[in-house]
């Protein structure tokens, strides 16, 4: 029987709690909004206390960081399989529900309430780990969050047909369409070739759909 997937623009309620329902969508401008001030900021921390130098060599380290964080949570927390039904229903709510909408505009990006900890936390772990150096590098992973975000939304809604848009929309949708084992990395593919999980061959775009209606749908999309 196949899987069920969904290439409409859809959303299904996942909480009877409207607050929590409310936060479980966003805008996919909102991480550019929310989190590009606080690039500046601490960038501009970093230039002070370190120097451009350094603010160059500790920005490229966060961004990195960040390719290497969005790997493992992809590959290991958002793929994992769980056994027990309360472990299916947290998987289903964490990423389940983007591989059964994956056009889903308002579930594309990072919710804040999920974004949020996560940068305090890492904002903390910098801090500690990288001493006054953590302003360029805190900058760095903020910047690459937000570029992952921002390349994950035109992956699904964007034509992108320019060269490296096209590839990094064809790698994810394989990811999507083909074979869910492969292609984690979403904003770049790198630790896929580190760790030998890229997609042994990158079928077109439109080889890709599952079902003669999801084919018309991405067709309508003209994403080649």
């Amino acid at each position: 029987m196949a899987k069920f997937v969904s290439n409409k623009d859809e959303s299904i309620r996942l909480f009877k709690n409207p607050i929590l329902e409310f936060f479980s969508h966003i805008h996919p401008i909102t991480p550019i909004v929310v989190y590009t001030p606080v690039i500046m900021y601490f960038g501009w921390q970093g230039l002070v206390h370190t120097g451009f130098g350094w603010l160059v060599v500790f920005f490229g380290i966060g961004v990195i960081c960040w390719t290497l964080l969005e790997y493992f949570l992809h590959r290991f927390a958002f793929h994992y399989e769980p056994t027990t039904s309360w472990g299916k229903y947290l998987h289903f709510l964490s990423h389940g529900i983007h591989h059964d909408y994956p056009r889903d505009s308002t579930r594309l990006v990072m919710p804040l309430l999920v974004s949020v900890p996560i940068a305090i936390i890492t904002h903390t772990v910098f801090n500690v780990v990288f001493g006054v150096y953590y302003y360029a590098a805190f900058s760095g992973i903020v910047f690459g969050y937000v570029s992952y975000d921002s390349i994950h939304y035109a992956t699904h809604h964007f034509q992108m047909k320019w060269r490296i848009g096209k590839f990094l929309k064809s790698y994810h949708l394989k990811h999507h369409y083909s074979d869910s084992r492969t292609g984690y990395g979403v904003s770049n593919p790198l630790w896929d070739y580190i760790f030998g999980t890229s997609p042994k061959q990158l079928k077109s775009v439109e080889q890709m759909v599952i079902s003669a209606s999801e084919r018309e749908s991405i067709e309508e999309e003209n994403f080649l």
